[in-house]
């Protein structure tokens, strides 16, 4: 099933302005509330009194950690133990600050009063008395008892006797920047206790998970909690679960006896909401005298942040190790990888999740390794590829990358960027005195999740109308708009006789969530096997109402017919009338990890008298399997590309020495603009899908953000390499070039 052309209906409310986001949500009776917040990095609390927040009017309540003694520290999951062996070990993340503060922005009270206003007012009025200790914010300096987890991958044997014997060593340090997922709407949740039970409203991409999680907090079953998900401004990996504040919400609810709401301000999401990447690495190659790779080795300090948040450690070591070897022929790989507290924001799941830093190293090794040995970026990748002819291949993480043409999808976008005619654009940008450069990579990535499986139920309502239950979400991607495509087609009916229902813990029975680009191939699976099954269930039940078997019986948007007996019945008079078991279907699909893969190519400008980078042409060619709604594909892969870019040139999540955050909203921390953003010319080849599920699909949210960085920095890289230039951290602002260009002439 492929290029189903969708109509986006769940686009018209967002045109209109009439869709429901979070703030939209009105609960009657809602107070608000707000949360004091630690301005030190790292700090003993030696007094706290919230008593003086009472005296504001309006004000109904202000708790502590000391009032909130019924609740449980928030959990993480680490599938690598700690440094000795013995289990990972942190600090627990308490709703509200216990004792110490870690971070600024580390919540040490809440609020909670008629109005925001007298809220933030209460807040203002508490008095706090902290003493100061030292913070730390670079993980590669934190100390070794820093570390919470410590991840070892590969032979280190086999790696040294490589090195012993290579043509060619080459060692570089590389650092992928912090950034802050920053979706287009801030954290927006309203708690309630409603007839014994828990009510949350509040974006996130996994509400079972996140249940799951607060629950636990609470010390509650799963069952007592019911979250439901609004419409999302956007997630991108950064809403996975709910906050810890949203635990504090949900206690206040129930000992309050009304909803509480709360709205961050944007300040306050860049102070709280999950940091991604903030990688360092230490990465080394050994090659043979044709470059050839024979070993490749990383050290790499991750930093977690003040506390690991639930998926900081698996992103920063089995996920995105998966493809520790990238898209290459390895013969030997060793990777240690630890996982750092320091007194800085906590670090989880952004678009990528752990890939794009794997995928930088050694796309960044590569372009250095070419240099020295003499080498065409696109020739030392030919070199190494895997080839076709080797599929299914085993990586040295133990992977197995069922299927591809890596050399086949590089020929093609080699073909397609005009590799080959990039020196007489050098000369006319070199005319008009800029400096001009390319850069390529080939990227891959791991799809899936911590759980390879979603159930969806299916159902003919009694109107005559279909509803499909998934666990996973939507959350801007249009996910439900392609689950309703695939369910129509199956079915034989109109799209708008299909509901897609998701983020709702009480109408939808289980679910992983959205997350690692994992919706379609085995959500969808899932959702077009449910759809079959039903078919077959309400065929059965026509042709024992209408005659005839099964087989005549005939679907379209207005009922059944059955071809035998030339009778019909429209779907609410089936439903009416057929047993209520014949009315519904489940189907529960798992599959292995998906590997999309593509190769990206760009071009910039770079005026050597300012620094200014303008990224002048972008090519790609993915590979992400079948392509089932090609809108919706193309609109990732640009996404995709744009967030790649803002970490590339733009965006940096950077702190003092005291830990104190210095982009802290949209004034310092530099988001891409329309106009820095290029035309992004790229295509998929579908002539590789997936074996591991019906679609054939492979995911398309993250190639973008995974295969971008190191294709841009390539190129300004390439366009400085004249002046002596080998290698530039992102992101590459203006003044990072210029003064790289000014070393250079001095």
């Amino acid at each position: 099933m492929t290029g189903l052309s969708i109509p986006r209906l769940d686009d018209a409310g967002v045109l209109r302005g009439t869709a429901v986001f979070g703030d939209d949500v009105q609960f009657p009776g809602a107070i608000h509330a707000v949360f004091l917040r630690s301005p030190h990095a790292h700090a003993r609390i030696v007094a706290l009194d919230a008593a003086p927040a009472l005296s504001i009017a309006g004000v109904l309540a202000a708790y502590t950690c000391a009032d909130l003694d019924d609740l449980q520290p928030l959990p993480f999951q680490s599938p690598v133990p700690g440094p000795t062996g013995a289990a990972a070990v942190a600090p627990p993340l308490w709703p509200l600050a216990r004792g110490t503060v870690q971070h600024v922005g580390e919540p040490v009270a809440v609020v909670i009063a008629e109005t925001a206003h007298a809220a933030r007012d209460g807040a203002e009025a508490i008095r706090v008395e902290y003493e100061s200790l030292p913070a730390t914010v670079v993980a590669r300096h934190a100390g070794d008892s820093n570390v919470v987890a410590l991840y070892r991958l590969g032979d280190p044997d086999a790696v040294a006797a490589a090195f012993a014997t290579a043509a060619h060593r080459v060692a570089l340090t590389v650092r992928n920047n912090r950034l802050a997922p920053a979706p287009m709407e801030p954290n927006v949740s309203i708690a309630a206790w409603q007839d014994g039970r828990f009510l949350l409203s509040t974006g996130v991409q996994a509400p079972h998970t996140a249940r799951d999680l607060l629950a636990k907090s609470l010390g509650v079953p799963p069952g007592q909690l019911r979250i439901v998900v609004p419409r999302m401004g956007g997630g991108f990996g950064g809403r996975v679960v709910g906050a810890r504040e949203d635990a504090v919400l949900l206690w206040a609810a129930r000992r309050l006896g009304r909803p509480v709401r709360w709205r961050a301000d944007r300040s306050e999401v860049f102070l709280t909401a999950p940091h991604a990447r903030d990688h360092d690495t230490d990465m080394e190659g050994a090659f043979d005298a044709h470059g050839r790779i024979l070993a490749l080795r990383a050290q790499v300090w991750v930093n977690l942040g003040a506390y690991p948040t639930p998926f900081g450690i698996p992103i920063a070591t089995t996920t995105g190790n998966r493809i520790a070897d990238g898209a290459y022929r390895v013969p030997a790989t060793q990777v240690e990888v630890a996982c750092v507290r320091t007194n800085t924001v906590p670090t989880g799941a952004y678009r990528g999740a752990g890939r794009p830093e794997v995928v930088y190293r050694i796309e960044r090794l590569l372009d250095v390794a070419a240099g020295r040995i003499g080498l065409d970026a696109a020739e030392i990748r030919r070199r190494n590829l895997i080839p076709a002819g080797a599929m299914p291949y085993r990586n040295n993480a133990g992977q197995t990358y069922d299927s591809g043409n890596y050399p086949a999808i590089l020929d093609a976008c080699l073909a397609a960027a005009d590799w080959h005619g990039f020196p007489a654009r050098r000369a006319a940008s070199g005319a008009r005195g800029l400096l001009r450069g390319r850069g390529l990579c080939y990227h891959i990535d791991t799809t899936s999740g911590l759980r390879p499986d979603e159930t969806v139920d299916a159902k003919l309502n009694a109107d005559g109308s279909f509803a499909f239950f998934s666990g996973t979400q939507e959350m801007g991607q249009s996910i439900a708009d392609t689950y309703r495509a695939l369910a129509a087609v199956q079915l034989d009916v109109g799209l708008a006789r299909i509901a897609i229902v998701q983020g709702d813990t009480d109408r939808v029975a289980s679910g992983v969530g959205s997350y690692g680009s994992r919706s379609l191939f085995i959500g969808g699976s899932a959702l077009q096997q449910a759809a079959a099954g039903l078919r077959v269930s309400l065929a059965r039940a026509a042709a024992s109402l209408l005659g005839g078997g099964p087989e005549a019986i005939v679907f379209d948007d207005s009922g059944v017919r059955s071809r035998a007996a030339n009778t019909a019945l429209t779907w609410a008079e089936l439903a009416q009338r057929a047993a209520p078991q014949e009315l519904t279907a489940t189907a529960t699909f798992a599959a292995s990890f998906n590997f999309p893969n593509g190769c990206y190519t760009a071009e910039v400008e770079v005026d050597p008298d300012t620094g200014v980078v303008t990224v002048e042409r972008f090519t790609g060619v993915d590979d992400v399997g079948t392509v089932v709604n090609p809108v919706v594909v193309h609109a990732q892969v640009q996404g995709g590309v744009a967030q790649g870019l803002g970490q590339a040139l733009l965006e940096d999540c950077t702190y003092d020495a005291s830990g104190q955050l210095l982009a802290g909203s949209f004034m310092d921390y530099a988001m891409p603009r329309a106009t820095d953003v290029p035309w992004v010319s790229a295509v998929c080849d579908e002539r590789y899908p997936s074996p591991g599920n019906p679609l054939g699909a492979k995911g398309a949210g993250e190639c973008g953000a995974v295969g971008a960085p190191p294709a841009l920095v390539a190129a300004v890289v390439d366009a400085l390499h004249a002046c002596g230039v080998e290698h530039l951290d992102m992101p590459l602002r203006a003044e990072t070039v210029w003064r790289a260009l000014a070393r250079s002439a001095s």
